[in-house]
């Protein structure tokens, strides 16, 4: 996939493992920026996360409820723990959405496919959370987990058995 970063920086922020450790480790997903419109690739994200067992919550202070989850303002509005902080926000909103993840103790941030900002994405490993920059946290977990074919992409691979899921 075509991508600004470096390679260093596609290692660090990019890594299969790491990517492969989160999905399987997380369970409640805050995503910031989620939109109550059906048709914005935010909401079919997160459709697709709670179809596979995640529980989202909606940071978007313009609602009250989306996908069945009350919609908190801003991450430290959220009265639990998260997991994982997904941004779907402009790169130069990431430094303050960063922060606030590293507040409320949050163990990893996911930015978006588009969304690049190293300085947050920095700033998070320096503070001990994982960092993910620049990839679709629903076609990572497609890819990884067998059923990247199932959503409509095509996954070039041939097979009359059906793919193990790995979470």
């Amino acid at each position: 996939m075509n991508t600004v970063l470096t390679a260093e920086e596609r290692h660090l922020f990019q890594n299969p493992r790491t990517i492969q450790r989160l999905l399987g480790e997380a369970k409640t997903i805050a995503m910031v920026g989620l939109s109550d419109k059906p048709h914005r690739p935010s909401y079919f994200v997160a459709t697709y996360l709670q179809s596979e067992g995640y529980r989202v919550i909606p940071v978007n202070p313009r609602a009250k409820e989306i996908l069945g989850e009350t919609s908190y303002p801003d991450l430290k509005s959220i009265p639990f723990p998260v997991d994982m902080v997904d941004i779907f926000r402009r790169a130069s909103e990431c430094p303050a959405i960063v922060q606030d993840a590293i507040d409320i103790g949050a163990k990893s941030v996911w930015m978006q496919l588009r969304i690049v900002h190293p300085e947050s994405a920095q700033l998070a490993l320096d503070a001990g959370l994982d960092a993910i920059m620049d990839r679709c946290i629903k076609m990572e977990h497609g890819r990884y987990n067998g059923s990247l074919h199932w959503v409509g992409m095509n996954t070039e691979i041939i097979s009359a058995k059906k793919a193990k899921r790995l979470f």
